[in-house]
């Protein structure tokens, strides 16, 4: 395992690879019982990793529980993050504490924290994460509420997750500007299977320093190959959410060609669809930093020989071909207009290239 700084903006040193924990407890009716989590966690620490992520909503609170115990013997070995704004509790059956618990609000935040830090045992977040927009919520109170817990030191470090570009580069300009805590990073579901942050996100990112924390680098595990054989008590069959499945002729080819590498290098495809984010990881001014997800022991050592692999120019090129999503408006513009500038009044100026996102 090797290490990185954390965007720009932080001191983090994070190994390449997370440990994403969602699936730590039975919360959900899908996941680890104890011992096979503990068994995932420290296989992931035998392998050096050091970067931890979890929510207070995983598991209903499970997974958090769990990692307090996991981590107390050596705490501060750990980059430790975690999210608030869907609440631990269960959703639905009591709509006024849901209306307590839940968005990003610098009261919900405040309440989450405190919450958290319990099932942690912990007295610090190292990473808190704003889980995902409310839609209410304005960006001036989100960030209120991360100084003030930073300045009372119950977090280190704050970033956004799952929120449009435009929103993130707007904070991050409004904390500059107000010197208070400064967005560390983005978190945002990037994989072969789903190549839309490549529009806006990871080009912001990388634009303003930010470190980006990529989930489900397996697509939820269709790029492993496994559905197509319809494997029981799959993440598919089981939880149902937040999987990429071939549903088009554009997830037959992306599949066809996953494998078609996988046979070239003699490695499963998850080993692949790692390795290609390593390479893209290689091409970035800024860490991108692919979150496991297990559930079991078994997957875990089997995701962690990607590290072993690397890609030759020519894999990495026929993903990146057969992953590609369009661009849209205006990128595309840009990128069939500036060549006809270059040839015409670009090359009279004495000024560097315009960067296209």
């Amino acid at each position: 395992m090797r290490y990185k700084l954390f965007g720009r903006h932080t001191g983090l040193r994070v190994s390449e690879l997370a440990l994403g924990t969602g699936n730590f407890g039975t919360g959900w009716g899908h996941g680890a019982e104890r011992d096979e989590a503990r068994s995932i966690f420290d296989g992931y620490v035998a392998a050096g990793g050091n970067f931890i992520d979890t929510a207070d909503t995983y598991q209903v609170g499970q997974s958090e529980a769990l990692l307090g115990d996991f981590i107390a013997a050596d705490r501060d070995y750990f980059v430790l993050a975690t999210k608030y704004t869907l609440g631990a509790g269960p959703q639905g059956k009591n709509p006024v504490a849901d209306l307590a618990r839940t968005g990003n609000s610098r009261k919900t935040m405040i309440r989450a924290v405190e919450d958290s830090l319990k099932r942690l045992k912990t007295d610090r977040i190292d990473l808190l994460w704003t889980h995902m927009a409310d839609g209410l919520t304005p960006m001036e109170e989100i960030l209120r509420g991360f100084d003030d817990l930073s300045r009372s030191g119950k977090i280190l470090h704050a970033g956004l997750s799952n929120f449009p570009a435009w929103r993130i580069a707007r904070a991050a300009t409004l904390a500059e500007l107000r010197n208070t805590l400064p967005l560390a990073g983005i978190q945002v579901e990037y994989s072969l299977a789903e190549r839309t942050p490549d529009r806006e996100l990871l080009p912001m990112a990388e634009a303003l320093g930010l470190g980006a924390a990529l989930w489900s680098p397996l697509g939820g595990g269709f790029l492993t190959g496994k559905y197509r054989e319809q494997q029981e008590a799959s993440r598919l069959t089981k939880l149902g959410m937040l999987v990429h499945t071939e549903k088009s002729a554009r997830e037959t080819a992306l599949l066809d060609a996953v494998l078609a590498v996988a046979a070239q290098v003699g490695a499963p495809a998850s080993h692949v669809a790692i390795a290609w984010l390593r390479a893209k990881a290689a091409r970035s001014s800024t860490s991108l930093i692919p979150i496991l997800g297990p559930r079991t022991r078994a997957q875990l050592d089997g995701t962690l020989g990607a590290l072993s692999l690397q890609l030759d120019a020519a894999q990495v090129a026929a993903l990146d071909a057969v992953s590609a999503v369009p661009l849209g408006v205006p990128h595309e513009q840009l990128q069939a207009s500036l060549p006809r500038l270059a040839g015409g009044v670009l090359d009279k100026l004495d000024l560097p290239p315009l960067p296209v996102a």
